[in-house]
This record gives C-alpha cells, structure tokens and sequence, in this order.
C-alpha cells in the first residue's frame, strides 16, 4: 500500500475513450465544491442544459446529465421508455448495439433484432422490413456511431423510417456528440444519449441525455414504476427542474466537481463552435488516413461510412497486437485500442477524440506507429506516413 499518492505518467489518449482531458477542464473540477442545492450551483446546474441543447441541436425541455457514466445513460433511455412485454426492434452492427439488447431484455420486453455485419452501417431497409413484420412495436433503438466498428449510421433515415410507424427511437450518440453533427430536432429523435469522455474530452462519469416530447409523455402514461429508482425521470427532474432557476427537489449528491469539468468543456465546444469541431475532426481523420496508407496498412472500414473522431486499422499480417500496443505505451506514453469481438488481434482503433484530434496527436502518433512496426520487421514503407499526413494538414 503506497503512503502517498501515486507519481502518474502523462499519456496520449487515442484509443476509443477517454479522451485526453483539456488543462481548462482539469483546472475547473478543482474549483471549490458547493452543496448541491447552493443556489450559485444551481445557476451552473441551468447553463449546462442550455449548453447541452445547444451541442445536440435541440430545444428539449427533458435534457441533462445523468450522474454516471454512458452506459447510464443508455440505461436511463431504456427502463424509462420501455414496460414489461413491450416489444422493441434493436439495430445491431456491433457490440453496442448488442448491449441494447440485453437492455431490453432486462425491461422484461421483447427485442426484435435486425443485424448488419460488422463495419457497415444499419440497413434503414431492413430496419422498414422489421416494423412491416412486427406491427405494434413501440421503440426502434439503434447506434448512430458503433464504437466497436468505427461505423456511422444514418441516424436521419432510421428515425424517419421509425416515425412512420409510430415508434420511438432510443439513440446512441455516446462517440458522435462533439464530433460529428448530431441533430436531435432535424432527426426526429426521441431518447438520446451520450459520454462526458469522447469527443467532449471531459472525464468520464456523466452522460447527457435529452427526451423529446414524445418521449416525455410516453414516461407520463406508464402503467408501471420505473425499475431503477436512481434512473426515474420522474424524480431525477425535480432536482434538475425546470431550466428556469426555480425549486429543487433532492434526489441525489450530484457529482459537484465532475459537473464543473462538464460546464468547462461544453463552453470550450460553445466557444469553438459545433461546425468547427467537426471540421478539425474531419481534417486529422483525413490526415490520419493519409499517413496509414502511406505505410502501407490498410483502413478496415469503408471510407463512406467511417467516424473521422474513430479510425480502425487493419493490423499487418504477422505483426503481434498486443506487443505493439505494449510498447507505443512504454516507449511513447501512446495508448491506442485494440478491437473488440471479431476483430480482436486484427485491428488497431485509433481514437481522435476531442483534444486528441489535432495535429500533433496526428502527427506524434504516425511517427511512434512507423518506428514500432518498423523496429518489429512489419512490411511497411519507412518515412512516408509523416509527409503524407502533414500535406493534408496544411494543405
């Protein structure tokens, strides 16, 4: 046991998540903690809802953050939503879409799978094939991007398909908010939610999430209590209230300080501006790319469908995963991730989350991947990957 804290090292963040977090940030969850009902933090508590509408381009009353991680989230939007025997159509092209599943199932309802192979996208017509097949269904759940496979979906198609036949949509937004356009109102989106420690680059912890009116009255007319008491909208929001400054109701100790870091980091976004972000992730993804093929490797996902903020590289014929891994830690304080499921030991997924989408994580990770596999007798071309990179960069 030490007897005092731990000397930490300082790494690059480029895995799947967390991302690295911002020194603004960091400085902010140092501030001084307030009770939670103090009414100087309920005034904070007021503009990270206006700070959240505004990165999900939404007018929602019912937005906020739960007081836990993504997966809170997701599980927020599903007992809320869902009753005993009702039956769901899940969207899987990954493991997200899979822990859907086990949602559903866990509200005791019925889930109705329509699956896609890895590294493509949900097939909006397979989706309309499903709710022709199964009239009655209530909610349509799917993920916008598959952390898994690196993969968009058409989130715009889905729940249009979705409304027409008078479902609600569940959306997992947890790597797109902050990196590419989630438009919640232009969608049509009713269940919403994502993760402080993505594309936010904001400790992980919290997960935003927002309902739609829809979705508001369809937590109003349920027969039944909410299964999780913590996650119940019903009390949640009398400690969030009403956006307006007014009463608060106590629920539960929010995370004072976590909070902070999450007001911080939704004003850097604010201050940035949401088409800008996207656009800094969209130029070191190309960036990126342009540097992995120059060595020779290969993207596993096709480009029409990729997340610029979630790169997936196939892994060079007898190159050892987790030994590369391994070293870009040791050597070059650099996590990147490994795959999940089928693609594990087969790809590399590189994050460019937030803060780690910029030129220089661009760039210092090219250089320490070039010098690993180099050094391991991979087959790749030595000093291409830097310029390739940089000429998208600048250009």
């Amino acid at each position: 046991m030490r007897n005092e804290t731990p000397d930490l090292p300082r790494r690059m963040l480029m895995g799947p998540g967390p991302s690295e977090v911002h020194p603004r940030v960091l400085a902010a969850l140092a501030r001084p903690t307030l009770g939670h009902l103090d009414p100087a933090f309920v005034g904070l508590m007021d503009e990270i809802v206006q700070m959240l509408r505004q990165a999900f381009q939404t007018t929602n009353q019912l937005t906020f953050p739960v007081s836990a991680p993504g997966s809170a989230g997701m599980e927020c939007c599903f007992v809320n939503l869902l009753e005993r025997g009702d039956s769901v159509v899940v969207c899987a092209n990954g493991v997200f879409g899979m822990r859907m599943k086990e949602n559903v199932e866990r509200c005791g309802a019925t889930p109705i799978m329509v699956e896609d192979p890895w590294g493509a996208p949900v097939d909006p017509d397979k989706l309309r094939a499903a709710l022709k097949a199964n009239p009655g269904v209530k909610t349509v759940a799917f993920v916008h991007a598959e952390t898994s496979t690196g993969v968009r979906s058409d989130a715009a198609a889905l729940c249009a398909i979705a409304r027409e036949f008078g479902a609600l949509t569940i959306v997992d937004t947890v790597t797109s908010l902050g990196g590419i356009d989630v438009n919640v109102d232009a969608w049509g989106a009713d269940a919403v939610y994502a993760g402080s420690q993505k594309c936010l680059s904001c400790p992980p912890g919290l997960s935003p999430v927002t309902f739609s009116e829809r979705a508001a009255a369809r937590v109003k007319a349920r027969r039944t209590k909410v299964q999780s008491w913590f996650l119940d909208l019903s009390l949640v929001m009398g400690y969030w209230g009403d956006g307006k400054g007014g009463g608060r109701t106590y629920h539960h100790t929010a995370p004072i300080n976590a909070l902070y870091g999450l007001h911080e980091a939704l004003l850097m976004l604010r201050e940035e501006g949401l088409e800008q972000a996207w656009r800094r992730h969209a130029v070191t993804h190309r960036a990126l790319v342009a540097g992995v093929e120059a060595m020779g490797m290969k993207m596993k996902v096709d480009a029409g469908v990729r997340l610029p903020q979630l790169n997936l590289v196939e892994i060079p014929a007898g190159v050892d995963d987790a030994a590369v891994r391994r070293r870009l830690l040791n050597e070059f304080n650099l996590e990147i991730g490994s795959g999940l499921g089928a693609w594990a030991g087969k790809v590399w997924r590189i994050g460019l989350l937030g803060r780690s989408a910029t030129p220089a994580y661009v760039l210092g990770c090219l250089t320490a991947l070039e010098a690993v596999l180099h050094s391991a007798g991979a087959p790749i071309q030595l000093g291409r990957a830097y310029g390739a990179a940089h000429a998208v960069l600048t250009a």
